[in-house]
């Protein structure tokens, strides 16, 4: 079988079984936001932290509970790291530096997880536990919450209510994430994945010098970081680590964890607006997109432009060959079409081409399907921006799903979609004018994608790197801790606030001048509306970089 056909039954296999549990997960995420009985243990937190899991939100109140969530994560978890030295599990590692602190909080509360330090040599087991993993469950429940709210806005009239963020919080924590995440851990240890507390084995290597090998809980992290779309490795190379992504079949299992709930919360939008087939539509999109990039990418890493791949006949330099070309080339776009971030290959050394796609993705917005939640409403978004557009030019008030496209919703529309390139490019200007965009490996064409795919990555809430680029600085950690910041919590104050005002509307009857939202047309307008929006605002920047570099 050659490495292209074992390409395509990977591919394959991952789409099958994604169209397999669409529906029954959808369905269960359904009941799951919808449902009104509370467990016994649901009740308890609720009592805990003194909410009535009866009351409803507004969007202001409840945009302000994600804020107050969020800011109160920073603050403990950057505590946290900085009086690591006194804790449990320390494994004898000193406080992180402030500016590191500051970074880490900020990246794994966004859900960005992006890490400028090695985890295995920086980080105890109890920070790791209790501080980086419990993030990486309430990042991801937070960022479903907030798509949650806005489906809400769009199935709702006459109303200023949204839900209570507290309820949905625990109940996807608890109901959704945790059940499976448990279950991951265990498969990931069946194959091959680290689960203990050791400090550290001592071994001797092939060539008969000595090493440790830094042991943990890597499995439950490894599963959740997958599950929730974080990306924060146990270990500096990420999932390209034997303890982290053992074999062939772990890492189809890690594809598969990090696209189950963003593919499938479509479905969770068809049912709660009544419309299956308006669910199939958003679905749909992210199909295609998630098509076309995957196989581009794996295009052009086959191909291996490029004088050295073509020597050799393969772009293996950065690729684990355990997973070899194809099997990396498909992860590095599921990462990067997602939020989540981890690796399994060194995406500094793929191919010009195959190097852009990731940086694409990204610029996408992550819709296809993107992070857990922040995929659909980020994809919501440009199907109310694409029917606004459809409404000029029949020259009528757009609406979509009985709900009227004003002025003031699509002015949050375009606030949500302007803030991310308005920070990648001016990050990446500030760093050159700065001075701080020297790269330790690379300099010119190379040396620009580099900085553009670090701020592209941060302002999107990715969490990956092209690395070879020194970011573990002060300016470097503080500037990517803003925009991973205000890459998360701007655009959700637009999205709940456009639920807001969709929710207090009066429902819109259908006419004979409404678009049709769950028909191809419409699809393939909301791909061209997000293909276009993406060209007109990066292509520049690309074509200094990774297109200058590939020509």
């Amino acid at each position: 079988m050659t490495t292209t056909t074992a390409g395509v039954i990977f591919i394959l296999s991952l789409i099958a079984a994604l169209v397999a549990v669409y529906k029954p997960f959808g369905d269960y995420m359904y009941r799951v936001v919808s449902g009104t009985r509370q467990s016994r243990v649901e009740r308890g937190i609720y009592r805990l932290v003194g909410v009535n899991p009866a009351a409803e939100q507004s969007w202001g109140v409840y945009a302000r509970s994600v804020l107050a969530f969020s800011a109160i994560s920073i603050l403990f978890l950057y505590a946290f790291q900085r009086v690591q030295q006194h804790l449990w599990l320390s494994l004898g590692f000193p406080a992180v530096v402030p500016h590191g602190a500051w970074n880490t909080a900020v990246s794994f509360v966004t859900n960005t997880n992006w890490q400028s330090y090695s985890g295995e040599s920086t980080m105890g087991h109890l920070v790791q536990m209790a501080g980086l993993a419990v993030q990486n469950f309430v990042s991801a429940a937070v960022g479903i919450a907030v798509a949650v709210a806005l489906v809400r806005g769009f199935a709702r009239s006459r109303t200023g209510e949204l839900g209570n963020f507290w309820v949905d919080l625990t109940r996807i924590v608890l109901r959704i994430l945790l059940p499976i995440a448990v279950l991951a851990t265990l498969a990931l240890m069946i194959g091959g994945a680290v689960q203990n507390l050791s400090g550290g084995t001592d071994v001797t290597t092939l060539t008969g010098g000595g090493q440790t090998v830094t042991g943990g809980p890597v499995a439950s992290q490894e599963a959740i970081k997958e599950l929730g779309t974080n990306g924060g490795g146990f270990y500096n190379v990420n999932s390209a680590h034997p303890f982290e992504n053992p074999t062939t079949w772990t890492n189809w299992l890690e594809i598969f964890l990090l696209l189950v709930i963003p593919f499938s919360l479509p479905r969770v939008f068809g049912r709660m607006v009544g419309q299956n087939r308006q669910g199939y539509a958003i679905a749909a999109v992210m199909g295609i997109l998630a098509f076309v990039s995957i196989a581009l990418t794996n295009v052009f890493e086959l191909a291996g432009h490029g004088t050295v791949p073509q020597a050799v006949g393969a772009a293996l330099e950065g690729k684990e060959v355990r997973f070899d070309v194809s099997n990396s080339a498909t992860f590095a776009a599921a990462t990067t079409l997602t939020s989540t971030g981890a690796v399994n290959s060194f995406h500094d050394s793929f191919t010009s081409l195959g190097g852009m796609m990731t940086m694409v993705n990204m610029m996408l917005g992550e819709v296809a399907p993107g992070g857990t939640g922040s995929g659909l409403y980020g994809l919501l978004i440009l199907a109310v921006i694409t029917v606004f557009v459809a409404g000029l030019m029949v020259g009528r008030t757009p609406e979509y799903l009985g709900k009227k496209i004003g002025s003031r919703e699509i002015k949050f529309a375009s606030l949500y979609f302007l803030i991310t390139p308005a920070l990648v490019l001016v990050g990446t200007a500030a760093a050159f004018a700065t001075g701080n965009n020297s790269t330790a490996l690379n300099v010119g064409q190379h040396g620009l994608s580099e900085v553009l795919y670090a701020f592209t990555s941060a302002s999107n809430n990715n969490g990956s790197a092209f690395a070879g680029i020194t970011v573990n600085t002060t300016w470097w950690d503080t500037a990517l801790g803003l925009c991973m910041l205000l890459g998360r919590f701007l655009p959700i104050i637009f999205v709940l606030a456009l639920a807001g005002s969709l929710a207090r509307q009066a429902p819109t009857p259908a006419s004979e001048g409404t678009l049709p939202t769950h028909r191809p047309l419409f699809v393939g307008m909301v791909v061209g509306v997000t293909l276009i929006l993406v060209a007109l605002t990066f292509l520049p920047a690309l074509a200094l970089g990774p297109l200058a570099e590939g020509l």
